[in-house]
């Protein structure tokens, strides 16, 4: 099994760029490694690179699963972990959009709106 390769400069410019326009200023994001279950029917654990920040109270991450292969959640407390409705995207800036706009319409609901 070949190793998931680090997210690239390109990769982490659509990270950045998409959080800047969210917020309207830079964001501090983290890098770091995951161990994530690839395949729902082993279980075996496949090293992957991630993407963490916070911001409001709220934590993201943004798993890159392979070429072009990403997966994202969002939560609050590790018993509020919450996805956008899709197991993995193939493009990042889609995931990014998705992760970001999902979140909003789910504090939204919280605070009644």
């Amino acid at each position: 099994m070949s190793q998931i390769g680090d997210f690239t400069e390109s990769e982490m410019w659509i990270i950045q760029t998409t959080l800047a326009e969210r917020y309207n200023e830079a964001v501090e994001t983290q890098i770091g490694d995951s161990e994530l279950r690839l395949n729902p029917y082993s279980s075996e654990l496949t090293p992957c690179p991630v993407v963490y920040w916070e911001k409001g109270g709220c934590h993201f991450v943004v798993f890159k699963t392979g070429e072009h292969r990403f997966r994202c959640q969002f939560y609050y407390r590790v018993h509020q972990i919450f996805g956008t409705g899709i197991e993995e995207f193939d493009d990042l800036s889609e995931c990014m959009v998705t992760l970001l706009q999902v979140q909003a319409d789910h504090a939204a609901q919280l605070a009644g709106h």
